[in-house]
């Protein structure tokens, strides 16, 4: 068995991923190794490239989709104030989405900066991360939401 965290991706493909959620048209979604922020969620593509721009302008479409009703999900799980969604490839270089619920209990500084300002002990300490036993529920609720999204999706093409 690969280390997981080594290729994300590939770690998806092969069922060996234990972050997904649920497979989408345009990749994988998975939830965030840390949950400071209840539900935050990751879209990893089908395929490893390099950015967005990468894609087909179909793929995009549907990566794109795929990334919004990933929030959809959150939404209606979780009950945020908004989502965030964004993508970087600075750390990881790769494309990857970052969908990120903001709450009305989120100090009213950190709710209006982007939640890489957060400090870093939120995206490391073991009281942030994500544990199997803590978020079973979260869990379970998102894989929910999303399968019936997906097979919404599917009815409609």
């Amino acid at each position: 068995m690969m280390d997981w965290k080594k290729d994300r991706i590939q770690a998806a493909k092969q069922g060996e991923n234990p972050m997904v959620l649920a497979k989408m048209k345009s990749g994988f979604a998975v939830i965030g190794d840390t949950q400071f922020l209840p539900g935050y969620c990751v879209l990893l593509p089908n395929r490893k490239v390099d950015s967005l721009n990468s894609l087909t302008l179909e793929e995009r479409s549907d990566y794109l989709l795929d990334m919004s009703l990933i929030g959809d999900a959150i939404q209606k799980v979780c009950s945020p104030l908004r989502i965030n969604y964004s993508i970087y490839g600075n750390t990881d270089t790769y494309l990857h989405a970052h969908i990120f619920p903001r709450y009305d209990w989120e100090t009213e500084e950190r709710r209006v900066k982007p939640v890489w300002l957060y400090p870093s002990e939120s995206w490391t300490e073991d009281q942030y991360l994500y544990h199997e036993n803590l978020h079973e529920k979260l869990r379970t609720k998102l894989t929910d939401a999303l399968e019936k999204l997906v097979y919404e999706r599917g009815k409609r093409l």
